[in-house]
C-alpha cells in the first residue's frame, strides 16, 4: 500500500492565518489518521512578497499547536531542501525536460501584443487562447534570441481539444476543456518558476499523494494535472475543502477586513479580551495580531485543544452532534467524507465555548503555570515566583472557575495584585455603590464586624454578612455590593467571601477605610 504522504506549503509572507491553519490541520490529520507523513515546504519563490522574519512565527504557530511535521525546515527529510528558494536547480532541469520533449515553449511575444490579443477575444466575446507566433520561429532563431538575452518567458504547450477530469475527494467529479485554456507561464523573463509550476515539481518530487487545499485553488487544477502529465508524473489526489468565512457573511474571513471585523457583534468579545491584555503585556492589536490570525490566540493565552477543536470543526465533522472532540479521536476518526462542501463560517462564540471547556479539562496546576506567565509578562510577578506567590495566584484560579477561558483572563483581577493605595476604582461602580450617606453608614458598620471575624474565612465571612443584614433589616445586595467595590475597585468579580479570604483580613479593611474616606470626601 502507498504510504500517504500530505503537505501544507505556507509563503512567509505574514504570521498563519486561521483559514490557512485550518487547512494544515487537515493535510496532519489525514496523514496522522493513515499513518502516513506531513510535509512543510516553504514557498518563498515570490521575493517580492517575502516578509523577513515570517518563517519562525509560522512555525512556532505550528509548534504551539503541537502539529508535528514529519519533512520540512528544522528537521530535514529525504526529498529536500524544503524551502522552494533553494531548489532552482531542480525546476531548472524540469523545464529544460519540458522544453527538450516540446511540452513546453520559449515566448518571446511582447506584453503589449498578449494585451492586444485579450482586448480582441475580449470584443469578439470568446475566451482569450495564446497565439502561439514564437512556435513558428526556427530553433536557430530561438536560439540566437535566447543568446541575445531577449526577454521571454517559457509556457506550457496545452493540447487543444482535451478534457481534464479530476475525482475530488470533496467537490466530486470535476472537468475542463483545454480549448479554454491558454498556455500559462511556467518560467518567468528572469527565470523564477512561477507557482503552478514549482508545486507540480515539487509535489511530484516530494512523492505527494494527497493534496488538500482551499477550494479557490480549485482553478489552478487543470494547468497542474497538465503540468503533470507533460512531467510523465501521475497527479496526487485533489480534496478542494471549504473556504472559512467571517460571521455572518460569505466573504472569506481575511486579514484586509480586521477594521470591519470591530464592528461586527461576533468579534465583540475577542476584541475585548484583546483590549484588556495586550495593553497590559505590551502588545497592540495589528495586522499580524488581531482575531483573523493564530497568533492572536497564543497571545491572548489561549489552550491549543480549544483552537484545535475549533479549527477541526470549520468544515468537518465527526456526525450530526459531537462538538467536543479531543485531537486524538480526531486522528482516528478523520475521513474526507466528512469534509462538507459549503463554507465553513467562523464563530467566535463557539471557539470561546470550546476554549472554556478545554481550559477547565487542564489540572490545576498547569491553569496556574499558564496564570503564572501572563503575570510575569504584565511584570506583577517575578518569572520564578516564591511558593507563596504561586499558592496565592492558586486560590485565586480555584475561585475564577470559568471565569478563567483564557490565561490572559488573569490580568483582569489586577486588584489582586496592587499595592491597596494604588487601587483604582470603577468611577461608574464606586458612584452607584457607595455615594450615598446611607451607604457609606452601613459599610462602615460591617467593616467593623469585619475585623472581629477569626478565622477569616470564606464560611465564616458569609455567615457574619447574613447575621448582619438580619440585624439591619437591609438586603444582601445594599452590602455584598460596596464591599466588592471597595475591596476590588469593580462592580462584578468571582465570588465575594472567597475574594475577601484571598485577600486577607488587614489588606481588606485597609481598602474599606480608604474607599470610605474617598466616599465621605465625595459627599462633603
Amino acid at each position: 500500500m502507498t504510504e500517504v504522504r500530505t503537505r501544507f506549503a505556507p509563503s512567509p509572507t505574514g504570521y498563519m492565518h486561521i483559514g490557512g491553519m485550518r487547512t494544515a490541520l487537515f493535510n496532519w490529520l489525514w496523514a496522522r489518521h493513515n499513518g502516513g507523513k506531513f510535509i512543510l515546504r516553504i514557498d518563498d519563490t515570490d521575493r517580492s512578497r517575502h516578509v523577513e522574519g515570517a518563517l519562525q512565527p509560522i512555525l512556532e504557530a505550528f509548534r504551539w499547536l503541537g502539529l508535528d511535521w514529519d519533512e520540512g525546515p528544522e528537521v530535514g527529510g529525504p526529498h529536500g531542501p524544503y524551502f522552494q528558494s533553494q531548489r532552482q536547480e531542480i525546476y531548472r532541469q524540469a523545464i529544460e525536460r519540458l522544453l527538450a520533449s516540446g511540452k513546453a515553449y520559449r515566448c518571446f511575444e511582447t506584453p503589449e501584443q498578449i494585451q492586444a490579443d485579450r482586448a480582441e477575444d475580449e470584443k469578439a466575446g470568446r475566451p482569450y487562447v495564446s497565439r502561439r507566433r514564437s512556435l513558428d520561429l526556427s530553433a536557430e532563431q530561438v536560439q540566437q534570441w535566447v543568446a541575445e538575452g531577449r526577454p521571454h518567458v517559457i509556457r506550457l504547450l496545452v493540447p487543444r481539444g482535451r478534457t481534464v477530469e479530476i475525482d475530488d475527494a470533496v467537490r466530486g467529479h470535476v472537468s475542463w476543456d483545454t480549448s479554454m485554456m491558454p498556455d500559462p507561464v511556467l518560467v518567468r523573463s528572469d527565470g523564477s518558476p512561477l507557482y503552478n509550476f514549482a508545486t507540480v515539481v515539487d509535489d511530484a518530487a516530494m512523492r505527494i499523494t494527497h493534496v488538500m487545499r482551499a477550494e479557490e485553488h480549485l482553478s489552478n487544477t487543470p494547468v497542474q494535472c497538465l503540468i503533470y502529465e507533460a512531467l510523465g508524473v501521475s497527479p496526487p489526489r485533489f480534496a478542494h475543502i471549504p473556504i472559512v468565512t467571517a460571521p455572518g457573511s460569505s466573504r472569506k474571513l481575511s486579514k484586509r477586513d480586521v477594521a470591519k471585523y470591530r464592528n461586527n457583534p461576533a468579534f465583540r468579545k475577542l476584541f475585548q479580551m484583546a483590549e484588556a491584555v495586550f495593553p497590559v503585556v505590551g502588545l497592540e492589536l495589528s495586522e499580524s495580531l488581531n482575531p483573523v490570525m493564530v497568533a492572536f490566540y497564543q497571545e491572548l493565552g489561549f489552550v491549543p485543544p480549544g483552537v484545535l477543536n475549533a479549527l477541526c470543526r470549520l468544515g468537518w465533522s465527526l456526525d450530526d452532534r459531537t462538538e467536543i472532540l479531543p485531537l486524538e479521536t480526531v486522528v482516528e476518526k478523520f475521513s474526507l467524507e466528512r469534509i462538507v462542501k459549503s463554507p465553513a463560517a467562523f464563530d467566535p462564540d463557539k471557539l470561546l465555548m470550546f476554549e472554556t471547556h478545554w481550559m477547565q479539562q487542564l489540572p490545576l496546576e498547569e491553569r496556574v503555570e499558564g496564570c503564572l506567565r501572563f503575570l510575569a509578562k504584565a511584570g506583577w510577578l517575578p518569572h520564578s515566583p516564591t511558593p507563596r506567590q504561586r499558592d496565592y495566584v492558586t486560590r485565586i484560579v480555584q475561585a475564577m472557575g470559568e471565569r478563567l477561558r483564557v490565561f490572559g483572563d488573569i490580568l483582569s483581577y489586577g486588584d489582586f495584585f496592587v499595592e491597596d493605595e494604588r487601587l483604582e476604582y470603577d468611577e461608574k461602580a464606586f458612584r452607584k455603590r457607595l455615594q450615598s450617606a446611607e451607604s457609606i453608614e452601613l459599610l462602615a458598620a460591617f467593616r467593623e464586624r469585619l475585623g472581629e471575624v477569626e478565622p477569616f474565612t470564606a464560611e465564616e465571612l458569609e455567615a457574619l454578612m447574613r447575621r448582619f443584614v438580619e440585624q439591619q433589616g437591609v438586603k444582601m445586595g445594599q452590602i455584598v455590593h460596596p464591599v466588592r467595590v471597595a475591596v476590588t475597585g469593580k462592580g462584578v468579580g468571582f465570588g465575594l467571601f472567597e475574594t475577601l479570604e484571598i485577600l486577607g483580613k488587614d489588606r481588606v479593611l485597609r481598602r474599606i477605610d480608604r474607599a470610605l474616606q474617598r466616599a465621605r470626601q465625595s459627599l462633603s
